[in-house]
């Protein structure tokens, strides 16, 4: 086993992911930065990897490849740019909904086209009112036939503007019972995505606001029951939007490092470099102990996730230490360019913009150390990693045989998809067919 709960198997997973995005994100960067715009293309691009399936299984076409395997994707994508961390991401918190909830009917459905690119999920639970207080919500959907009809918004929506399959979760009822959750496809009448509003950070990413103004929905995009909506929306967060923002985190503390300690080698202070001056090698010193700290804590929880043992409370640490810590090593390298920092010709600013992103969804800070809390009085309440174990479980069938295992990690990037002249991409309304089963090593066709 390689350091941090991986194998051979990660390493070499992780070495394409990184070859990808330095050949194919990096250069994109500076007009992302430049438009603050939403990347479409990229993210279309990014998505045709496979690398949305990661927790798929092989059976719906996906990779199989579990939670590490998700962490380290985000990880190295995030490394290069973390608005394009965000849209997998996002769109892997999407996938959570329908694995823990969805019919078998929905999966066959959905799975495929999601694990294959050609199909961005996202999940849509917060509102304007009501905030990060999911009871407090007013959206309705009321039931008419076969169908229901939804109304209300949702906003802070990762992926709004490139998903084609939003989760929403929504009032059919009262109290906390009353919750509900369905599938909405995003050329559904009566449903529309308002206009993008550009951010702090995390450019070529959308995280805006959806509308739904006598939506009517198929019965059948009901996930799991009526009533079910909380449990899809707090599973989702704890299980997916944890790990999967503490992945984000750590792969901007990476870069923060990795920029940081080529700007200290390269600067000439006194007749020598940055980096032999004594209170720089503290400054880094301090960064490179939390990325130590905060990359334990990310992969120890999601190792839990795979072996199907009860991890709320070490998803809910590993995203508190992750994001704190990177905004702090953020800083520490803003304080080491001085002057230098402030400037977009560097990308240490950059840096510090995107990780304040990742602070709030699923949980700030104190609600982390809340739960934590309540864990310490023997308060808190049932886990939903011990719930749902058996859908989390990696099963060693779900891994590549020996003989699809490189011997060595790939060194060239993965070729992009390329379709036929003349033909379209699987969409909403196009379904995928019977699910392909191949290894995650494989490069896509």
């Amino acid at each position: 086993m390689h350091r941090y709960f991986t194998d051979q198997r990660h390493e070499a997973l992780r070495h394409r992911v990184r070859d990808f995005a330095e050949s194919e994100v990096r250069p994109r960067i500076a007009e992302m930065e430049a438009s603050r715009s939403v990347c479409h293309d990229l993210s279309r691009l990014i998505a045709r990897q496979g690398w949305i399936g990661a927790t798929v299984h092989r059976a719906y076409g996906g990779m199989g490849a579990g939670h590490v395997a998700k962490t380290l994707i985000i990880e190295e994508l995030s490394r290069v740019s973390a608005a394009m961390g965000a849209m997998v991401q996002a769109s892997q918190l999407g996938v959570a909904k329908i694995v823990h909830f969805g019919s078998e009917e929905q999966k066959k459905t959905w799975l495929p086209a999601i694990a294959s690119g050609d199909c961005l999920p996202t999940i849509a639970v917060t509102e304007p009112q009501s905030g990060g207080h999911v009871l407090g919500m007013s959206s309705t959907a009321v039931r008419d036939g076969d169908d229901y009809v939804l109304n209300g918004r949702k906003i802070y929506v990762g992926n709004s503007h490139v998903g084609d399959l939003h989760g929403v979760v929504v009032r059919t009822g009262e109290g906390s019972k009353g919750l509900s959750a369905f599938l909405v496809e995003s050329d559904t009448p009566g449903f529309r995505v308002g206009e993008h509003q550009p951010a702090m950070g995390l450019h070529g990413f959308s995280f805006g606001e959806l509308f739904f103004d006598n939506c009517r929905v198929p019965a059948a995009n009901l996930l799991g029951r009526e009533g079910d909506g909380l449990s899809v929306a707090y599973s989702s967060s704890v299980l997916y939007g944890r790990p999967n923002l503490t992945a984000v985190s750590l792969g901007i503390h990476q870069a923060v490092l990795d920029e940081t300690t080529r700007f200290c080698t390269e600067r000439q202070r006194y007749g020598k470099p940055l980096a032999d001056l004594g209170n720089i090698k503290l400054k880094l010193g301090r960064i490179q102990s939390r990325l130590l700290l905060a990359r334990l804590s990310a992969y120890h929880a999601v190792h839990l996730l795979d072996q199907g043992l009860p991890c709320d409370a070490e998803l809910m640490n590993a995203k508190l230490v992750n994001v704190e810590s990177a905004l702090e090593s953020a800083r520490d390298a803003m304080d080491i360019h001085a002057a230098c920092g402030l400037f977009t010709d560097r990308p240490v600013e950059r840096f510090l913009r995107d990780a304040h992103h990742i602070f709030a969804p699923a949980g700030t800070s104190d609600i982390q150390l809340l739960r934590l809390g309540e864990l310490a009085l023997g308060r808190a309440q049932g886990e939903w990693s011990s719930r749902l174990a058996d859908l989390l479980r990696l099963e060693p069938s779900e891994w590549p045989e020996e003989d699809e295992v490189p011997d060595e990690a790939p060194a060239d990037p993965p070729a992009p998809t390329v379709r036929a002249e003349g033909t379209t991409p699987t969409v909403p309304g196009q379904r995928t067919g019977p699910a392909h089963r191949h290894s995650w090593f494989a490069r896509p066709r």
